[in-house]
């Protein structure tokens, strides 16, 4: 019986919630409730290039893009022209504005996204918690999830998508309080799960570093210092509970960041406009604190793993591999410098162009690629190669991202060829010594064919890597 029900809220109970959430989703039902509107009026449809250029743009245009393209945007101007030409963006009229302000609430979801990812959220976690802990009370559970229903209900009934975000929030406040009874012990039960406490920490900071950009929350410098920061957060946790110590004072700096960009994305924070409501101050000093304790939390972070003689060797390995990686791009660049300046460059185009099918220069990048990678860090190739041939392998009629995934399959071979493969001096210091380094080269040989069969897969078969770059556009 307790397999059974384990089997139920791991399996069964999570599979019904993620397919009505899709369902939901797909019938409108929960989706976005952006109802930003665009002052003027688009200018319509242009040509994919500029053809109102001089000479000497038009060739270096033909270089970059090809002249498939650069005909095709001709053609494309040509019919726009004779259709009247491109229309002007004009200021639209406040009936205008009104008319498409009201186009937008129609077409709103009734449930917001972010307010019905995090509801579906919860009950897949009291799911998952009940089947860590068969013994999960109930009561917190069906709280939690009658917290998760009326959040929805309340988004459903109360807000709307010209609610202001302190509202919405005063207002979600008795569902928050539910869910946040209910999810307290379902929290302890996943905590105690072996593989999710190992997992789950990293799991979620890759996630975060990655939805951040891919959202559009934050750039990826940002994104960067925000992984940084929580792998430092993540160490001195670890490094506190190994040695049986408090580790409030780190959980607590990592919910403010949390909350940081959760008021930063729901929430106009700029206060240097000529008018800024009280919302929007409250809004600002709230997030202002959690910043100020989550910077607090960061330093505490780094004060526990300096004590414990962790952050010091892992900063100055860090030093070296980016000292190393600038030294090659630096004598890279000083080697672009000096083939440019004695025509280098321009022989070596000339050379492939000098070929009438771009499927020979583009076998010819490849293999002159796969055998660099014998003698030559990938990172030498990326900054020494592949801007010399780049120009003429994608100015051709190759999706281009389709070219860019095959030059990288291409380089990570790099990694496994002798007798400069990174991976095979990783495991010649970790094998033993009766394990010979020729035996090393030889094991590596069925992965290289691997490595050249993904590569024949993806020649034979290019839709593998462009379906989701179109479904995208």
């Amino acid at each position: 019986t307790n397999r059974r029900n384990i089997l139920v809220f791991a399996a069964g109970v999570p599979a019904v919630v993620a397919g009505a959430f899709l369902l939901m989703q797909q019938t409108n039902i929960v989706g976005s409730q952006d109802v930003t509107i665009d002052s003027y009026s688009d200018i319509g449809i242009t040509a994919s290039l500029r053809t109102n250029v001089d000479e000497q743009c038009k060739l270096s245009m033909i270089e970059l893009h090809g002249q498939e393209a650069w005909d095709q945007a001709v053609s494309e101007a040509e019919a726009i022209a004779a259709q009247g030409g491109v229309e002007a963006s004009e200021k639209l009229t406040e009936d205008e504005l009104a008319a498409a302000l009201q186009t937008k609430l129609a077409a709103a979801a009734p449930i917001g996204f972010g307010i019905g990812g995090f509801a579906f959220a919860v009950m897949l976690m009291i799911s998952l918690g009940r089947s860590a802990d068969i013994g999960l009370s109930q009561r917190h559970m069906a709280v939690g999830m009658a917290g998760a229903l009326l959040s929805m209900l309340v988004d459903v009934w109360l807000v709307t998508p010209l609610t202001s975000p302190g509202l919405t929030v005063i207002m979600m406040l008795i569902p928050w309080a539910l869910i946040y009874y209910g999810i307290k012990p379902v929290v302890a039960a996943l905590a105690r799960v072996e593989l999710l406490r190992v997992v789950f920490p990293p799991l979620v900071l890759i996630i975060a570093v990655l939805g951040s950009i891919l959202g559009g929350i934050t750039n990826p410098t940002p994104a960067a210092g925000l992984g940084a920061a929580g792998a430092l957060m993540l160490a001195a946790f670890r490094k506190l509970t190994d040695d049986q110590k408090s580790t409030k004072v780190i959980l607590q700096a990592s919910y403010a960041v949390v909350i940081c960009i959760l008021m930063g994305v729901n929430f106009d924070l700029r206060i240097s406009t000529e008018q800024v409501s009280p919302e929007t101050w409250i809004a600002f000093l709230f997030a202002y604190g959690m910043y100020l304790y989550a910077l607090f939390g960061l330093l505490m972070a780094c004060l526990v793993l300096y004590q414990g003689d962790v952050l010091r060797p892992v900063v100055r390995e860090t030093s070296k591999v980016t000292s190393m990686v600038f030294t090659i791009l630096i004598g890279s660049q000083v080697l672009n410098l000096v083939v440019i300046s004695y025509g280098g460059e321009h022989y070596i185009q000339q050379y492939l162009r000098s070929f009438d099918n771009e499927i020979t220069i583009f076998l010819i990048v490849m293999v002159l690629l796969f055998v660099l990678g014998f003698v030559l860090d990938f990172l030498e190739i990326i900054y020494i190669v592949v801007p010399i041939v780049g120009p003429v392998i994608y100015g051709g009629t190759f999706d281009p991202a389709w070219v860019t995934i095959m030059i990288a399959i291409n380089l990570q071979t790099s990694f496994l060829t002798p007798p400069f493969g990174f991976a095979l001096f990783y495991l010649r210091g970790v094998a033993p010594r009766s394990v010979r380094t020729q035996d090393i080269y030889r094991g590596v040989l069925p992965f290289v064919v691997i490595q050249i069969v993904g590569l024949l897969i993806l020649w034979f078969f290019p839709e593998i890597v462009t379906i989701v770059p179109q479904l995208l556009d």
